[in-house]
């Protein structure tokens, strides 16, 4: 110091222990902020606060879009170039490699406290895992034995399923402008999407199973998490086993034979353990979508996502789907528009009934006023199939 006293004089020592006061108030700042989140995680209540608080509705579904996306070209690359022709394998492993990142999380007391075991049966929990694993699978089985367009047609049917659904269960009502927003929704993706609606009895039969537990799956993922205390990273941790479980069970039956020969080398294994990782992130994100929003506004965003898919491919890469098909997705963005504007605040109310999931009867949290306030497919990644739409091809991802 003395140097410095020479050169500078006491105000350089002053600015010096002034730096030095504000770096450890600094510090101190972020080791409240750290211990605060911490003691957070420690309880379902505040884990929950926490998820609120940064992944609301826009940064949840914006989450959930590009990583869709990404995964749309990982799994080209993992079905197309690798020639890993094994979907519920494939999906077996996402949920696998999820397991095995939610174990590590846990390792390290960065997963969620779930809530106290007597405020979810389960009977919810495991049935929410079997219905993922036979969503997945069915999802696959349809496509493989029914034209696209059919295919296409069984997925738009999951909308109306769910608004049905959701008023059985829990006596939930949308506004008659809501449905003819989404009418207006399903019929543009329908126009733009089915060129072709080849029949076959046991694959419509396929279809149809598909769309129920599809609906069941976004229904119970959105109700679990708005009126149970869950986060999203606490359910994929309880529900997940049972996902692998009938996954491995439904693999004999619904992929080929032939996966213990498959050329698992250094550059396969890389591009499936890559698929793998955003299948995770796709997971998260869309479980945060569905805890933020619905699942009806969840299958939203998925036909938000393969409308984009259909005029990016015109506007950027010069493909020509049709220009009924041009017409049908411009239709259909237009309906979504007019959904999210009346799921803003103050735009419409839903009345819908603060009933729990079945057997589901102890206390908890008030759940949201409108769960559907804002306009958004695996809703939890499922083993499913995006268009393209340019070529008239398909490819099998988790979305």
């Amino acid at each position: 110091m003395g140097l410095v006293d020479s050169l500078f004089g006491k105000d350089a020592r002053k600015f010096l222990k002034r730096k030095d006061s504000d770096a450890a108030e600094a510090g101190r700042a972020l080791e409240e902020l750290r211990s605060s989140l911490y003691n957070e995680l420690k309880t379902s209540e505040g884990a929950k606060r926490q998820q609120q608080r940064f992944c609301g509705p826009v940064v949840a579904m914006s989450f959930n879009f590009v990583v869709a996306v990404g995964i749309i070209l990982a799994n080209k690359l993992v079905m197309g170039r690798v020639g890993f022709n094994f979907p519920i394998f494939l999906t077996l492993i996402h949920y696998a490699v999820a397991w095995i990142l939610l174990a590590f999380f846990k390792s390290l007391s960065l997963l969620p406290m779930s809530p106290p075991s007597k405020t979810t049966p389960f009977s919810s929990l495991f049935s929410l895992g079997a219905v993922m694993a036979f969503a997945s699978g069915l999802a696959n089985t349809s496509l493989k034995h029914n034209s696209v367009g059919f295919y296409q047609m069984a997925k738009i049917a999951v909308t109306p399923t769910i608004v049905l659904a959701e008023f059985v269960l829990f006596k939930k009502t949308i506004s008659s402008t809501k449905v003819m927003a989404l009418a207006v929704v399903s019929l543009g993706v329908a126009i733009a999407t089915v060129t072709d609606l080849e029949f076959n009895l046991f694959g419509a039969l396929v279809a149809v199973a598909w769309i129920i537990p599809s609906a069941i799956n976004k229904i119970l993922w959105s109700n679990l998490q708005q009126q149970a205390n869950w986060t999203a990273l606490a359910l994929m941790w309880k529900t997940t086993p049972f996902t692998v479980f009938f996954l491995l069970a439904l693999m004999p039956w619904l992929d080929p034979p032939g996966v213990l020969l498959f050329k698992w080398d250094w550059g396969n294994s890389s591009a499936i353990l890559v698929s793998a990782l955003l299948g995770f992130l796709l997971q998260w994100s869309g479980a945060l979508a569905l805890g933020a929003t619905s699942a009806t506004s969840h299958v939203v965003l998925g036909q938000f996502k393969t409308c984009v898919i259909l005029l990016g491919g015109y506007v950027i890469f010069g493909s020509d789907p049709g220009f009924t098909s041009i017409c049908g997705a411009v239709a259909a963005l237009a309906g979504m528009s007019v959904y999210t504007w009346l799921n803003l605040p103050g735009k419409s109310i839903d009345y819908s009934s603060s009933k729990l999931l079945p057997k589901q009867n102890a206390v908890v949290s008030k759940p949201k006023a409108d769960s559907d306030d804002v306009g958004g497919e695996t809703g939890v990644p499922l083993l499913s199939v995006e268009l393209d739409l340019s070529k008239n091809t398909t490819t099998a991802n988790i979305v």
